[in-house]
């Protein structure tokens, strides 16, 4: 039998680790471009010297950002140890691409309130979300509806960054707009299973230990795409959680709508409710749960946001 050839070694292996297709895809491309740039020499005869040159290449001369190459380093130990069984020793010498460090943009409770005014239907109800329960913009398209709970008024984060769950806040100004979103999206999913194409992607091949739950309502994506498509993993037919894009696309135009004159994005929400928790005088380590951060020290960066770090310090002109 033909061995795979090894980009789609690195897939197989990755779908066994149950790693995120856009993990997949960018080991992939990374792995692909390391192999490019050494004239097409398998991996097995380069190594540390070799992963060396990339790096510092990706760095100097593609001019990438300190996580790119952070994330190239990843896929390319990935590679090695996993796909090609081969133990590396450590990679020093590297020239390191600057990271650098920024205060998050932040808007005020005035701001958010005109931007999400501007909004309206499905785009409205997940901006909102990001805001009011301080989800990432693929936490918020990825939300199943059994992870809603109207009666705690809570919503369960699932995989999150880092593949943990954790629990936030379900605003009480959403329940009935998501309650209606909701039956809207049942008779689509009903319409869906009486066409053939009402299952799911279900995570960790749960497909195979539970072979109802693709098309069981619970199972369904709060968000789910305006379009049937296929999944490029199992082939499957069905409809996937709506694209991060238009999010992004509507929150950009009401941003410029309102005349905010600051660089705001989908992430822009999640800093501000972190932000705005704080002034409320909100416990950090409960922001850090509701947040997901590993470390503390990550949600204190919203400190320095209110010029709560250094005490609070007033400008000259203030006194």
């Amino acid at each position: 039998m033909e061995r795979p050839k090894l980009l789609d070694q690195v897939r197989e292996v990755m779908r066994l680790r149950h790693y995120s297709i856009r993990t997949e895809e960018a080991y992939v491309n990374l792995a692909k471009r390391f192999i490019l740039f050494h004239n097409k020499r398998h991996p097995r005869e380069m190594g540390v010297d070799e992963i060396r040159q990339f790096l510092s290449h990706l760095a100097i001369e593609g001019n990438v950002a300190a996580s790119t190459q952070n994330v190239a380093l990843a896929a390319l130990l990935f590679l090695y140890k996993e796909v090609l069984k081969i133990e590396l020793p450590l990679i020093d010498g590297v020239e390191r691409a600057k990271k650098p460090v920024r205060v998050p943009t932040v808007l005020t409770v005035e701001e958010v309130k005109s931007v999400l005014n501007l909004m309206s239907g499905v785009h409205h109800s997940m901006a909102s979300l990001l805001y009011g329960a301080g989800l990432r913009v693929m936490e918020c398209v990825r939300l199943r509806v059994k992870d809603v709970d109207f009666g705690y008024k809570q919503i369960t984060v699932r995989d999150g960054k880092g593949e943990k769950d954790r629990r936030t806040v379900l605003p009480q100004p959403l329940i009935e707009s998501l309650r209606l979103h909701l039956a809207r999206v049942r008779l689509q999913h009903e319409e869906d299973l009486r066409n053939g194409v009402g299952a799911v992607y279900l995570p960790y091949a749960l497909n195979r230990k539970y072979p109802n739950a693709a098309t069981a309502w619970e199972w369904q994506y709060v968000f789910p795409a305006n379009r049937i498509s296929r999944d490029p993993r199992s082939e499957r037919t069905g409809r996937h959680h709506a694209a991060e894009d238009g999010l992004q696309t509507a929150l950009k135009k009401a941003v410029c709508a309102s005349r905010i004159e600051k660089r705001v994005s989908c992430h822009t929400l999640r800093h501000s409710f972190a932000t705005h928790l704080l002034e409320a005088n909100y416990d950090i380590r409960t922001i850090q749960e509701l947040l997901g951060h590993k470390n503390v020290q990550t949600t204190m960066i919203y400190t320095h946001v209110m010029n709560r770090g250094g005490g609070g310090v007033r400008s000259p002109l203030e006194m």
